[in-house]
């Protein structure tokens, strides 16, 4: 008789979120702010976007720094609104892709470093 297979573990899904900042200081604060206060896992940072939008009824161009932020659907409510409290932009941009796809190893890690800090550590 075949043996059992024991459960795997879940894995738990992630948020990859983008936003522009005006300037690398910009980015680097809320990168590190989020990270600081657990909203985040990791916060990459891309410098030299071009970005070419619509803003009041005018076209804008600007240099920005386009971020990466992976976090939890959990997580996220907090982060959007610690965003809000630290960006300088009236309406920054802020968008959220759900991935429940990726090495599992990573998707827990994630998980592991935006939820609860364990007090012993």
């Amino acid at each position: 008789m075949p043996q059992p297979t024991p459960p795997t573990p879940a894995i738990p899904p992630a948020l990859l979120c983008l936003c522009t900042c005006p300037d690398a200081a910009c980015g680097e604060r809320i990168a590190q702010a989020l990270l600081e206060e657990r909203l985040a896992a990791c916060v990459s940072l891309l410098p030299g976007l071009q970005s070419v939008y619509r803003w009041q009824g005018a076209l804008e161009r600007a240099s920005e720094v386009l971020l990466l932020i992976k976090t939890t659907p959990a997580r996220y409510p907090a982060l959007e609104t610690r965003l809000r409290a630290l960006h300088p932009y009236e309406l920054p941009e802020l968008l959220a892709f759900e991935s429940s796809t990726g090495l599992p190893a990573y998707l827990r890690w994630l998980a592991a470093e935006t939820g609860p800090q364990d007090p012993a550590a």
